[in-house]
């Protein structure tokens, strides 16, 4: 579900092409109530995996954008597939492998099919669309004019294909051609065209349309990884003015927000008090580590971990006195809402009552202790209404007694990679290795770890 005109603005979208349904869901699951938190950590590790293998799309192999269980949407639907989910199921998959739930030969065959369907999909100097049809590699509009290239989208996917390739690049020779195809897959993205001749990038270009849909990124949210894989393109690169002028905004990104004893150094896009979304603290930082990452704007590690302190303060405080929330159960983000789509986030206008559980669960690394008391508290307590074949359900509200059997890829994916890295780090060690990374954050003048070699 893209979140660049529903998310970052910060509006509920009703009609959007989500499917919902406000009847409360019975649902029949074995939950064992005497079960230990490190065996919940690996039941939702494993059920969160099986959404982008056994839930895959069939001919593509790509993450489907949605399954519901309770089969509320158009049948036609189910075979659309998602770029960015699908980036992160990449990397999910490289975590099933090392969690012994595939064989690694396993691993191999499933990516190497979604890397030839990659090849020969619709894409747009070099950029994938958002949606594309699984059954035929064809773009399918996200909307009017959002019919060609999404530029955050690909950035989603390339984090995941790098991953791939560096975990496959000392393998055997078919291990080693898999690199190569991403490798070529990775330099054909044309970042530089998304620049529409300017010091910014632009997030949507269309075949039909151009740059009518005029999206120029600036500011803190989702997309930092967009512009760091863009100046660490080896082919069509960005100067670092691109990502000081137009991210950063030529310093205006700087800001000093404090709640509940916690700051933010970043200015937030539409979100001037508490930080926004929690899925901000995720997306770019599902393979960029943020340990020890600096740059002349921020500490992103101690800002993220911030980030989701507020959001957890924001719901035990409670203003609005929704059932359910307190110290055990938290996590406002973009997901699926009561009534459409929404992007929840602490704040009176923007936190309507429903919990969703990627958002504590994807915070792992930064508030580990306070993930996993959320895990336990789902799992145990709500006799099965949360938890499903593919983990936690997208979102919940206990206030409307709402418990919807769906699930999202885009936000299944951040779950089970920040859980992995938590646990090994194997994300994180994976992309921050690939040295063409390595070369756009000196270029953007970032500290990191991993630059220190």
């Amino acid at each position: 579900m893209k979140r660049a005109l529903f998310v970052s603005l910060l509006v509920i979208v009703t009609g959007s092409g989500c499917y919902t349904s406000n009847a409360p869901v019975k649902v029949k699951a074995a939950i064992d109530t005497t079960i230990s938190v490190d065996s919940i950590f690996n039941l939702v590790e494993h059920n969160t995996f099986q959404y982008f293998w056994d839930g895959a799309e069939p001919n593509s192999g790509m993450a489907r954008e949605r399954y519901h269980v309770d089969g509320d949407y158009p049948e036609h639907d189910i075979n659309v597939v998602t770029t960015g989910g699908s980036g992160f199921g990449l990397m999910a998959i490289l975590a099933g492998i090392e969690r012994g739930y595939i064989t690694r030969q396993q691993g191999f065959e499933k990516l190497s099919h979604i890397i030839q369907f990659l090849g020969k999909a619709d894409r747009f100097h070099g950029a994938w669309p958002h949606w594309i049809y699984g059954e035929t590699g064809k773009v399918k509009p996200f909307g009017e004019k959002d019919n060609g290239g999404d530029l955050v989208e690909t950035a989603f996917m390339i984090q995941g294909l790098l991953c791939v390739r560096q975990y496959f690049a000392d393998g055997n020779t078919q291990e080693k051609a898999l690199a190569t195809q991403i490798s070529k897959l990775w330099k054909e993205v044309e970042w530089s065209w998304f620049r529409n001749g300017k010091n910014v990038l632009y997030w949507h270009w269309s075949p039909s349309y151009q740059w009518e849909m005029n999206f120029a990124v600036t500011g803190y949210n989702e997309c930092l990884i967009m512009y760091i894989l863009a100046a660490s393109s080896p082919t069509h690169g960005i100067p670092a003015e691109v990502y000081h002028e137009g991210w950063a905004r030529s310093g205006k990104i700087r800001d000093s927000i404090s709640a509940y004893g916690y700051t933010l150094t970043l200015s937030h896009n539409f979100a001037p008090q508490y930080g926004g979304p929690l899925f901000w603290a995720h997306y770019s930082f599902l393979g960029l580590d943020p340990h020890g990452l600096k740059d002349r704007y921020a500490d992103y590690w101690e800002h993220n971990t911030n980030q989701t302190l507020i959001n957890r303060a924001w719901c035990i405080q409670n203003s609005k006195h929704y059932k359910g929330y307190g110290p055990d159960s938290w996590g406002l983000t973009a997901s699926y809402s009561v009534k459409g789509y929404a992007a929840h986030a602490p704040g009176m206008e923007t936190d309507l009552g429903v919990i969703s559980p990627t958002a504590a669960i994807s915070s792992m690394p930064y508030t580990p202790e306070y993930s996993k008391q959320t895990m336990l508290h789902w799992y145990k307590n709500y006799n099965g209404k949360l938890f499903g074949k593919y983990g936690f359900y997208d979102a919940f509200s206990e206030t409307n007694q709402w418990f919807p059997q769906r699930y999202l890829a885009i936000d299944q994916g951040p779950a089970i990679v920040m859980m992995e890295n938590y646990r090994s780090g194997l994300l994180w060690k994976l992309f921050m290795s690939c040295p063409e990374v390595q070369a756009g954050l000196r270029k953007l003048d970032f500290e990191s770890p991993y630059l220190k070699n």
